[in-house]
């Protein structure tokens, strides 16, 4: 038997307005009414209130998930929704539950998340709303959120016994059917309708080798069901596949520092062909060949230039987008191909009015997140399909893929120096002082380095005509090169200073120079202009990629 019970909750306010999402370490979700209260926000905010909508709800498997899970089955049902689909043992992928949203027409979908940061009891745990078009819900619904969670006093839940979150079916927790589905399958179905599975498999199974490592999270599920079962793949093709709460104690982060082991099997005498990461919630990706990184601004570029080998993707793309920080490498595919390339903000809810309005086919961030427009997220392993797609047509290796791109098309060298975890006031000085000092730097020049423009990037949605600005300094030179300075909103402690370094050339002799090495001087240069060590203490950066 269940019966609703009405429990005062107290406000908070560390939420920051416009933010998608909640992220916290667990102990502070741990709280008292905390969770609940978040949740009962987002249920009151609603369009006309939670009552009779559909919804899905799922994780990435991390400390808290589901116990968190059960809350808000139990909430929803006291708010009245008609419909919950929950992912079996608690686990949907962040690319997953865009696709169920869309594929059923639900109402939104709940996501438990807190991406690439570390989980565990000593971890962060995170809540993601996402709306009907399977994205990550806009400033103006997440603005909503933000000022209910200041005054919301009271939050509903069912009272009752858990819902069996292992067993597939359905079942009612008061009027509200809740259903515990297959993670897995519509979102493996989907990809098999945008990739060549018969060229992919007749590879994985001719002696070609490849390691996909999930980091002990969520798209492990998905990486044994599609790798294996349905294209063949041997199973040692998989590391670190079994979702854990703590991720085996590492960090899920697809990068060159916390994909460790796959990067030290790849660059070793005996690597792989082919090498593939995702991180905590299955919506960013690393790809590496045989002794050779691909850079997350390079492979969406070498996508959008061989897209119409996928089956997906034979008409071609109506467009691409990138986010400012990210490389320029893409722009000069769309220009080859005559299709628009926008410049968008960080984050991906900034794609989804150009997707919904069809006016890009393709996207991504130099955070290691790509996608298109067959969901509404970023996602992993369909950027690791199109890579196997790739490979399986032109049968050549990974670094003569790209550095046939770049005979082509010029290469953009780039880096992202990351200052983890500095001293909040410290890191605000530097930004505050870097956003007075780029209004005298036009025209300025470094040594046989002109400025073309420096600003305070400013957006405006060419489809709704918001204004989105504050979205990081950027410093461009004649040359094309570039400096951009941000403040990342992914952490949970201290700040986080991301410094984009980016040169460019079309000289054959120099496309294959270290890349520190061939952006030292703008390197040298982004310290001095920030003086990041006077403001943070830092004498080098916490990881380089």
């Amino acid at each position: 038997m269940y019966e609703i019970k009405k429990v005062k909750t107290i406000p908070f306010t560390d939420q920051k307005p416009g933010t998608s999402g909640l992220r916290k370490p667990v102990a502070e979700f741990m709280k008292p009414n905390y969770l609940e209260n978040f949740i009962q926000s987002i249920f009151d905010t609603m369009d006309g209130g939670a009552e009779g909508k559909t919804l899905v709800v799922g994780g990435d498997g991390r400390f808290y998930n589901r116990r968190a899970i059960q809350v808000i089955i139990k909430m929803a049902a006291a708010n009245g929704v008609s419909r919950l689909k929950v992912g079996q043992n608690g686990l949907l992928s962040t690319p997953a539950v865009s696709n169920i949203i869309r594929k059923y027409q639900l109402h939104g979908g709940i996501i438990l998340s807190a991406s690439h940061n570390p989980g565990g009891v000593e971890g962060d745990f995170g809540v993601k709303f996402n709306i009907e078009n399977g994205g990550p819900a806009p400033e103006k619904v997440t603005s909503r959120i933000y000022e209910r969670s200041l005054k919301v006093d009271r939050y509903m839940i069912a009272q009752g016994p858990d819902v069996d979150l292992g067993r597939l079916g359905e079942t009612r927790v008061l009027d509200t059917t809740v259903e515990i589905i297959d993670p897995v399958s519509d979102y493996a179905d989907l990809m098999e309708q945008l990739f060549d599975f018969k060229a992919i498999g007749e590879l994985l199974t001719s002696g070609f080798s490849m390691r996909y490592d999930a980091l002990h999270a969520v798209t492990g599920i998905y990486a044994r069901e599609i790798f294996v079962n349905r294209l063949g793949a041997p199973e040692e093709s998989l590391r670190n596949c079994d979702p854990l709460p703590d991720f085996g104690g590492g960090h899920p982060d697809p990068n060159l520092k916390y994909a460790a082991e796959l990067v030290k099997e790849m660059f070793s005498d005996n690597a792989p062909d082919f090498g593939a990461a995702s991180d905590g919630d299955g919506d960013r990706n690393m790809i590496l060949g045989r002794k050779f990184f691909v850079t997350p601004s390079d492979s969406l570029a070498i996508l959008s230039a061989n897209a119409k080998v996928a089956p997906g993707y034979q008409s071609g793309l109506r467009g691409a987008a990138r986010s400012m920080p990210t490389s320029c490498a893409v722009d000069h595919v769309a220009k080859d191909l005559g299709i628009p390339c926008f410049e968008t903000p960080t984050g991906w809810k900034f794609f989804g009015n150009l997707l919904d309005a069809d006016m890009i086919t393709i996207c991504g961030e130099e955070s290691f997140g790509t996608g298109s427009n067959h969901i509404r997220e970023k996602d992993g392993i369909w950027a690791v399909l199109f890579w196997l797609n790739i490979l399986a047509k032109k049968r050549l290796s990974v670094s003569r893929i790209v550095t046939d791109h770049w005979l082509k098309y010029g290469r953009n060298y780039y880096t992202r120096h990351d200052y983890e975890e500095v001293d909040k006031e410290g890191a605000n000085r530097m930004m505050e002082e870097l956003n007075s000092l780029v209004r005298t730097l036009m025209g300025k020049r470094f040594s046989d380095k002109k400025v073309l423009l420096a600003d305070n990037f400013c957006y405006k949605d060419p489809v709704d005509g918001s204004k989105s600005c504050n979205q990081g300094i950027r410093i461009i030179f004649q040359d094309g090169s570039r400096i951009v300075y941000r403040l990342s909103g992914t952490g949970t402690k201290g700040a986080t200073i991301r410094i984009y370094i980016e040169g460019y050339t079309k000289d054959k002799r120099l496309l294959d120079e270290d890349t520190q090495e061939f952006l030292s001087e703008l390197i040298t240069l982004s310290r001095e202009i920030s003086r990041i060590e006077e403001f943070t203490g830092r004498k080098a950066p916490s990881v380089i990629t």
